[in-house]
């Protein structure tokens, strides 16, 4: 439980898809002029993610690690189909965005018709294919966790693209000196946010390190004081037996 815990925190905020690593900027600056524009498309990114990673999850670990085939027999093992991790993980994403495509324009037109041309380019956005890659790169051990990590990434892409959007609205009304009106203040405020979001870092590695180096600690001084002990306890019969000899 508590490594689902951490990681889902830990996706939303420290390894966030926008502010960490600069993943799906074109969508997320272009669709951040309206909030119920940003909200439409953060959902649909949100929904994406947590269908395409599980799924993808499945065909890394039965079907293009090495060795995956071998539930189909003992000849199979030896099969490595992980070249065609990229052609099978965007196969799968497209499936999924043609189907949000479909679902957004029979039930929301309107919202359809704002996202415009991004809608459809959720299938080449490099957030959605990033968390399949990131997924499949961090070794992620069980579905539940793959799911886990899906959903959290998918919020975080939400919370940024959702948080700009408000501010670029509010910003209309500001004096923002000319020169950087539009992308240039955006870009400014993109950076401090994800300042913001990287100080969250702090909760869930600070301790780790302080873990880590007592147990070097313990292991590096026992073996020394184990060896100064008998060392000690050597020159002490020593002692006494040159005391006896004397006598």
């Amino acid at each position: 439980m508590i490594e689902h815990i951490e990681l889902f925190f830990k996706s939303i905020f420290i390894d966030n898809m926008v502010f960490a690593v600069f993943l799906g900027m074109c969508s997320y600056l272009a669709v951040s002029k309206k909030v119920a524009t940003a909200v439409g498309l953060g959902a649909a990114v949100i929904f994406v993610l947590a269908i395409t990673v599980p799924l993808n999850w499945l065909l890394d670990q039965y079907l293009l690690q090495p060795g995956a085939l071998k539930w189909l027999g003992a000849e199979y093992a030896d099969y490595d189909l992980s070249f065609l991790s990229f052609i099978m993980f965007i196969a799968t994403i497209a499936t999924m965005v043609q189907l949000v495509e479909i679902v957004v324009e029979k039930f929301s037109p309107s919202l359809y018709n704002s996202l415009g041309i991004f809608l459809p380019l959720i299938a080449v956005n490099c957030a959605i294919l990033g968390g399949s890659l990131f997924m499949q790169s961090r070794e992620i051990e069980t579905l539940g966790l793959a799911l886990n990590y899906g959903v959290s990434s998918g919020i975080g892409w939400f919370l940024a693209i959702l948080a700009i959007a408000a501010i670029r609205e509010k910003i209309r009304y500001s004096n923002v000196p000319a020169p950087l009106r539009g992308l240039g203040i955006t870009f400014i405020i993109t950076g401090l946010m994800g300042i913001g979001f990287l100080s969250f870092g702090g909760m869930l590695t600070g301790g780790d390190e302080d873990v880590a180096k007592d147990k070097k600690t313990v292991e590096v001084v026992t073996p020394k004081t184990k060896d100064k002990k008998e060392t000690d306890t050597k020159h002490s019969q020593s002692i006494a037996n040159n005391t006896k000899i004397i006598e």
